[in-house]
């Protein structure tokens, strides 16, 4: 309580008066301390807030190119001109001080560091400190931001919290352009330092604070601005298509470098919702996309959903798509929990006509083989898919229809191993797997897999609410089955001094 009445005092007096001017250093004296009390700390970054914003809006700090601080004492300025440029030092050191304690080990700390400088920023923003080059020319505070973003993206540390306390900020349709820039610049930075190999949990940071980014649809959205100049709609921050350019910048310059497993991953998940429609030219993504599809495994399956946007979309052309696809179906596919993506995408890719019946007739083979193992739920989910595949593309159903197939595995022509669907053999061969379904121990398995006995309806089963079918629905319908009443032999009894126990006086009557 006595250093917040020290504090509150030194504040009256500054403000009070200018010859009270160097009590300001008691002030900032706080904020660098490093053995200083968290609530001490805090009371001082308070107390600058109140100071430097009274300050802003006074007019009291000097505009412009700020020179040294010993240029300042020169006999060429006057004593107004010395006192703002004296005042202006000050606050820069404020600045710098608040920038080392978004690192601080306490939270609080942090987050009142962030929510002072953001405060600096819309004050900058409306009482500019640096001159215009010209009449009309954008005088928003971008170096000052830049020092925030710098703060948010550590090297070493998980900045998440912290991150997530700024989102708040990002809604500002000119703070989002602005931290889109500063983020870029410093992806180039840290890069060239750390010599190409950054430290992950920098790599982290960055993805926490861009992959939130919620990007306007249209021009018209762009109305919520944190300060707006006179000829706001002249400038490029009023722009859609330079903040998607900007947008695209960023997201291609944090792409082109190694990327941890896990955070490929994160990429890949977010990258066809949040990342390709708002990029004025998501063709330059194709690189990064065929190289995931390339890797194999999970990273595969999540690349589906860009490469399935620039196919359909922006003609992108892979002569190797549905070999790489058909790669794909492992034991591991009816388990991974990106399988119900996967299946949407592969029955899109499947949907077209005009596919020839080997690729096409090699999907249902592989898929039926790999059913032999797959847990019921996926099971469920696989017949019906394969139905489909048989009503678009009728010259398969050879598959089911072959009197004299093979019998067993031993028999069969088909080769499971083989890469290249054309080479599989798959239309020489039968589908005794769903056959062999149809004795499976779970009956919905065998009803479902008993379909392929009969003539199929031309009407394709909608399978968009099997594909996030899990064992837990699964044994949960089950356990909620009604028993149906079993017949018996005999005739049962219904109480004990009901009517039926006439029967017993019959029989045990004593004489």
């Amino acid at each position: 309580m006595a250093r917040a009445a020290e504090l509150a005092a030194c504040l009256e007096a500054v403000l009070g008066s200018r010859g009270n001017a160097n009590r300001v250093l008691d002030i900032l004296e706080l904020l660098v301390g490093p053995e200083e009390e968290e609530e001490d700390v805090l009371c001082a970054v308070r107390t600058c807030s109140r100071l430097f914003g009274a300050l802003l809006e006074r007019g009291e700090l000097f505009v412009g190119r700020l020179p040294a601080e010993e240029a300042a004492l020169d006999d060429n300025y006057s004593a107004e001109d010395k006192y703002k440029m004296w005042m202006r030092h000050r606050y820069k050191e404020c600045v710098d001080s608040l920038a080392e304690l978004l690192g601080h080990r306490a939270f609080p700390v942090k987050e009142s560091a962030l929510c002072t400088l953001m405060k600096f920023v819309e004050l900058e923003a409306k009482y500019p400190l640096i001159k215009a080059e010209w009449k009309g020319s954008l005088t928003f505070p971008r170096e000052l931001l830049k020092v925030v973003v710098d703060g948010l993206l550590p090297l070493h540390d998980d900045a998440s919290l912290l991150i997530s306390r700024f989102q708040e900020y990002m809604e500002y349709d000119d703070i989002r352009y602005f931290v889109i820039k500063a983020v870029t610049e410093s992806i180039g930075q840290v890069m060239q330092k750390t010599k190409e190999k950054p430290p992950p949990f920098y790599q982290q940071n960055v993805f926490s604070l861009i992959s939130p980014i919620n990007m306007p649809n249209k021009e018209s959205d762009m109305v919520k601005f944190m300060v707006k100049q006179d000829n706001w709609e002249e400038l490029k921050v009023s722009k859609l298509q330079a903040h998607k350019q900007a947008f695209q910048k960023m997201w291609l310059s944090f792409l082109k470098h190694k990327l941890p497993t896990g955070l490929y991953k994160k990429v890949l998940i977010i990258l066809h919702d949040c990342i390709l429609p708002y990029m004025n030219e998501p063709t330059l993504m194709i690189d990064f996309l065929t190289v995931a599809y390339g890797i194999g495994g999970a990273i595969s399956l999540l690349a589906l959903n860009g490469l399935f946007i620039l196919i359909h979309q922006h003609n992108l052309e892979y002569p190797d798509f549905y070999k790489k696809l058909y790669s794909l179906l492992d034991p591991s596919i009816y388990h991974v929990k990106y399988r119900a993506r996967f299946f949407h995408l592969a029955d899109l890719f499947l949907s077209s006509s005009h596919l020839p019946a080997y690729l096409v007739a090699a999907f249902i083979k592989r898929l039926s083989r790999l059913a032999l193992t797959a847990p019921p739920q996926a099971l469920l989910m696989v017949i019906p898919f394969i139905c489909n595949l048989f009503r678009r593309h009728p010259a398969c159903r050879v598959l089911v229809h072959r009197p004299h197939g093979p019998a067993d595995m031993s028999e069969d022509p088909y080769i499971m191993e083989e890469e290249e669907p054309s080479a599989s053999r798959a239309l020489e061969s039968s589908l005794w797997e769903i056959q062999t379904l149809q004795n499976h121990y779970h009956p919905d398995v065998a009803k479902a897999a008993a379909v392929l006995n009969q003539s199929l309806s031309e009407m394709e089963d909608d399978i968009s609410g099997l594909l996030e079918l899990s064992a837990y629905e699964l044994f949960d319908k089950e356990v909620k089955k009604k028993a149906t009443a079993v017949p018996l032999e005999f005739e049962q009894v219904r109480g004990l001094f009901g009517k039926k126990n006439d029967i017993f006086a019959e029989h045990f009557t004593l004489d």
